[in-house]
């Protein structure tokens, strides 16, 4: 008889890529088995889920605001009502067992699963773990981490460090350099950054690339820039009339951006490391200051103690970032030690040994 799994969370492509390679895995290991997403009506998730092949529902819920205490007033309803939803789910689709990626919809469907005794998997991509997942970790089945020390947030007998699962078109891409930039339009001769803010995109790397897109030009280095839906528009008008620069509010063929790349910008969400790790580019990182327990900056860290990135903190990107990108693009041995450095870093196979402690639970 055929498995059914639900796959809750999503909010950012942090939470929904994963979620999808772990899905693609299960698929392959067991092609019988029937995957049903849940996330939050208007995030990211229901549209790239769909777009992956796979069904996913929708929940009336939202997250703690932080900046604006009124709009939590409708929180409780808000989540009072998505149990209700998920039990309907539940009621229909019934699940075998229930993954939870992180984001809103993750908690009322892990919960419900843990309070029916079925089997509950948590994966935390991060290296501080959500007061909602150290929550849900003491019910769950197994919680898969992406790196040691996390025994002071979830029980010890739980946990096993996986890694991060990165999409199998990164992970085993075989795109060549010179195709790669010709995808984009531009011209393999010169040397190429990759600016990527989060599937969000960041205001404090997007200020800093506008106002230093002639410093680019002027040391003959082209760009592609992923700017996140808010800055898409002054992005594209910053960049009208300049030769080298490809500009888009969402890069869909990550692959063919990681292939095309000399250099990376980068936030340093959990995602956004495991790739850079699996891609093996020389990266700056420009940590987002307001996550959760600043866990960007202790990921960022995490790479540039092991001197296998290098780091700049938010608050300097408009005066540091742009001509710390110029100066490593002219520092090829310095390119090469972040490099190697990178190598040991590397999961590449994380979504696997999830998916098969998963159906070795289950079966």
């Amino acid at each position: 008889m055929a498995r059914r799994i639900i796959i809750a969370g999503g909010g950012t492509g942090g939470h929904i890529f994963p979620a999808i390679a772990i899905a693609n895995a299960l698929k392959k290991m067991d092609p019988q088995v029937e995957l049903l997403f849940v996330g939050a009506k208007g995030k990211m998730e229901m549209e790239k889920v769909p777009q992956a092949g796979y069904q996913i529902e929708g929940l009336d819920i939202a997250g703690f605001n932080r900046s604006s205490l009124i709009k939590n007033i409708g929180l409780p309803f808000k989540l009072i009502r998505s149990f209700f939803q998920v039990r309907k789910i539940f009621d229909r689709f019934k699940p075998d067992a229930a993954i939870g990626v992180g984001g809103y919809s993750s908690f009322p469907v892990l919960r419900l699963a843990q309070q029916r005794g079925i089997y509950s998997f948590l994966h935390e991509s991060n290296s501080f773990a959500g007061k909602s997942n150290q929550m849900l970790g003491r019910k769950a089945t197994v919680i898969f981490v992406a790196s040691d020390g996390m025994e002071k947030f979830f029980p010890k007998d739980k946990i096993m460090v996986t890694g991060n699962p990165v999409r199998s078109n990164i992970v085993h891409a075989a795109i060549d350099r010179e195709t790669a930039i010709k995808f984009f339009g531009l011209d393999p001769a010169r040397t190429t950054i990759l600016s990527v803010g989060g599937s969000l995109g960041a205001k404090s790397i997007n200020e800093a690339i506008e106002s230093g897109l002639p410093l680019l030009e002027h040391n003959n280095l082209q760009l592609i820039w992923q700017t996140g839906k808010p800055f898409a528009e002054q992005g594209k008008k910053s960049a009208e009339g300049r030769k080298g620069v490809w500009v888009s509010e969402f890069i869909t063929q990550m692959e063919y951006a990681y292939s095309a790349a000399d250099i990376i910008i980068s936030r340093a969400g959990a995602m956004a490391i495991a790739e850079i790790c699996v891609v093996r580019k020389p990266a700056i990182l420009v940590p987002y200051p307001f996550a959760a327990e600043d866990h960007q900056t202790v990921n960022a860290m995490h790479l540039a103690d092991k001197n296998a990135a290098l780091m700049i903190m938010d608050k300097e990107a408009a005066g540091r970032l742009v001509e710390t990108a110029v100066s490593l693009a002219k520092d090829p041995l310095k390119q090469k030690e972040l490099v190697n450095n990178l190598a040991p870093l590397s999961v590449g196979d994380a979504d696997e040994t999830v998916a098969r402690e998963i159906l070795k639970r289950i079966n």
